[in-house]
C-alpha cells in the first residue's frame, strides 16, 4: 500500500514537472497532478485489460507511446486543473516515457 502511495506521489510530481516544461500541457497544483496520476493509471490499466500487454501504455515502442499519448490528453476530460493539447500530450508521453526510464514510476 505504502509502495503505491508513493508511485503515485512520485507520478504526481512527474506531471507537475513535466507541465512546467512542455507547452500545451499542464496541471493546476499538487492536487490535480496526484489525481491526474490515479486517473492515468486507471485509464492505462483499463487500455491493457482491454486491448492487451502489448498496447499498454506502460510497453515499449510507438504504439505504447501512442497509447501513452491518447491516455494523457483523455485524462484532460476527467481531472479538473488538467488541460493538454494534442500536441502537448504527445510531448508529455515523451518527456514521461524518457523520466520513466531514469526514474521508474511503476513498481516492477
Amino acid at each position: 500500500m505504502l509502495r503505491m502511495v508513493i508511485r503515485f506521489i512520485v507520478s504526481a510530481l512527474v506531471l507537475m514537472l513535466v507541465g512546467f516544461l512542455i507547452p500545451g500541457f499542464g496541471v493546476a497544483g499538487f492536487t490535480s497532478a496526484l489525481l491526474a496520476a490515479v486517473v492515468i493509471a486507471v485509464l492505462g490499466y483499463i487500455v491493457e485489460s482491454l486491448l492487451g500487454k502489448n498496447v499498454s501504455p506502460q510497453s515499449h515502442g510507438l504504439v505504447g507511446f501512442i497509447t501513452a499519448a491518447v491516455v494523457i490528453y483523455l485524462a484532460q476530460y476527467i481531472v479538473p486543473g488538467m488541460q493538454a493539447s494534442i500536441i502537448g500530450a504527445l510531448l508529455a508521453a515523451f518527456v514521461i516515457g524518457l523520466i520513466d526510464a531514469v526514474v521508474p514510476t511503476t513498481i516492477r
